[in-house]
């Protein structure tokens, strides 16, 4: 998946347009839910070096926020990685270069948007 690839899928599925609340980073893009404003989604263009990659070109990536439990076991995958500039317990990055299949990246955005959403108080009386 692409990063237009992923612009229109976070659109059609979440209704989420992309915000971008940098201007020194006009290539940073967030994705929040429209209720509690959290993000769920951050697209970045940045050095693959600061991913720990022997490379200097710039790639996409995308922050995912992940259950903890996940994230050891998802880091040792092609194209994830410790977060970029965020909780590396928590979060994740997701090389957008097609490395990463399409299903499991799908299924790394329901994670991350699931996990971001407004939590709901159940109150039981006895």
């Amino acid at each position: 998946m692409d990063r237009k690839e992923l612009v229109d899928y976070i659109y059609e599925i979440y209704g989420a347009k992309e915000e971008y609340p940098w201007e020194s980073a006009p290539g940073y893009a967030v994705f929040r839910h429209s209720d509690n404003k959290k993000w769920f989604a951050v697209i970045m263009n940045i050095s693959k070096s600061k991913l720990g990659l022997s490379e200097t070109e710039v790639a996409d990536v995308v922050n995912l926020k992940c259950d903890p439990i996940l994230i050891g076991s998802l880091r040792n995958e092609k194209g994830i990685f410790p977060a970029y500039h965020m909780s590396k317990t928590n979060w994740i990055s997701v090389l957008l270069d097609g490395s990463v299949d399409d299903d499991k990246f799908k299924w790394l955005l329901d994670i991350s948007f699931d996990l971001t959403m407004k939590k709901t108080k159940n109150k039981f009386r006895i």
